[in-house]
């Protein structure tokens, strides 16, 4: 199953994707405040979580990006990239996890590189909310596969 993180903000923004050769090669502004926010599906997503798009794609770019909000406890499901993303940490102090890994903890100014195809997830600690900007590109239009939910038991296994 695939979602865009950011595909449901910029439709009710009014963005489209164009090809470069339809786009105007000048300097576009998006303005802060200009994009809706949206809350993050529960099928994707547990707890609280507010995501504000930043950029969509810009062909022939693949990139786009958010800024993902988490409230105490609030975390992604597991899933994978297949191109990859990045995370930066701008706020709170939060966790992230590869299948198969240690939890471990992130702060602000930390960027985190998430290879392509790794499972994995990221979301608040329990006690701190946290927000990061997460940048990934698609492929074949899809920039996210995801997969389970983070069990309580998984989210609560710090070793």
């Amino acid at each position: 199953m695939t979602f865009s993180l950011l595909a449901l903000g910029f439709a009710q923004a009014g963005h489209t994707q164009v090809s470069s050769g339809d786009r105007p090669q000048t300097v576009e502004i998006t303005r802060n405040g200009s994009q809706p926010s949206t809350e993050g599906s529960a099928e994707y997503f547990t707890g609280s979580v507010r995501i504000n798009p930043l950029f969509p794609v810009h062909e022939p770019s693949r990139a786009s990006g958010a800024s993902v909000s988490f409230e105490p406890g609030a975390r992604t499901a597991w899933h994978t990239h297949p191109l990859g993303q990045t995370l930066i940490v701008t706020a709170g102090v939060g966790w992230v996890q590869q299948w198969g890994g240690q939890i471990q903890e992130i702060r602000p100014g930390d960027v985190v590189w998430i290879p392509p195809g790794v499972k994995h997830w990221h979301g608040a600690t329990a006690t701190t909310a946290m927000t990061h900007t997460a940048i990934h590109e698609a492929l074949n239009g899809s920039p996210v596969d995801w997969m389970e939910q983070v069990s309580d038991e998984q989210y609560k296994a710090r070793s």
